[in-house]
């Protein structure tokens, strides 16, 4: 059985301070360019890829707002919002930023939907739990510990 994923989302490591959520593609080539990291040619790259966004997608009001959210496109309108981020995720590779492509059907509490993208709240204190125990096999764990180190 095919899995199917509603939201898709580009994002890095680092972690906004305002969403307390993995910072998203746009945000990561734009501090890129803020930081004079991308050469002039990647920049106007990115500009022209954001005009696009901006231009194609509604521009949703908490995002305008500044509101501790974060956005997901939704997998059935993507293909050409992917094909169109692709230079995007090409220009992290080029400065070594690492990324991630998050798919899921539960992204959070939706506060605005369009055709293209939901929003959904952020904002809220990571939740740290204790390792769990391990589930690996004893037979697995005594083969590792019987292998030699090197």
């Amino acid at each position: 059985m095919e899995e199917r994923f509603k939201y898709v989302r580009i994002q890095g490591r680092e972690l906004a301070a305002n969403t307390k959520y993995a910072k998203g593609i746009f945000s990561m080539c734009m501090k890129l360019i803020q930081d004079n990291v991308m050469e002039q040619e990647d920049a106007e790259l990115f500009l022209e890829i954001d005009k696009w966004f901006s231009e194609v997608l509604p521009y949703p009001p908490q995002c305008m707002r500044r509101e501790n959210v974060v956005c997901f496109f939704k997998t059935e309108n993507t293909e050409m919002m992917m094909k169109m981020i692709r230079p995007a995720m090409w220009l992290l590779d080029k400065y070594k930023r690492p990324f991630f492509v998050v798919y899921t059907n539960t992204p959070g509490e939706i506060v605005y939907e369009d055709d293209y993208q939901v929003v959904v709240k952020a904002g809220f204190d990571p939740i740290y739990e204790e390792m769990q125990p391990s589930w690996t096999p004893d037979e697995k764990l005594k083969e590792l510990d019987d292998r030699p180190e090197g």
